[in-house]
């Protein structure tokens, strides 16, 4: 399993997971190298984010590619502060 920093588009969907191993939320989209995160996605979120249908709205926060720690596969981490 590799692991990178850097996120792009094929991250949607992903759940990010703060330094202690917390769930914070899940991608729903990315725009120019800025993950949205939705900080409580409910199932339809979490199926149309994975289907690439997301969009960005006023309960997503951006989430900057220098708070990444690394992506897995499924998972975004996040690194501390």
């Amino acid at each position: 399993m590799s692991t990178r920093t850097d996120i792009d588009e094929s991250d949607e969907g992903k759940t990010v997971v703060g330094p202690n191993g917390e769930e914070v939320g899940r991608i729903v989209s990315v725009e120019h190298g800025t993950a949205h995160v939705d900080p409580d996605p409910g199932i339809t979120e979490t199926v149309k984010s994975k289907l690439g249908w997301g969009d960005r709205d006023e309960d997503t926060y951006p989430l900057q590619e220098a708070a990444v720690g690394s992506i897995t596969d499924d998972e975004v981490h996040l690194q501390s502060l």
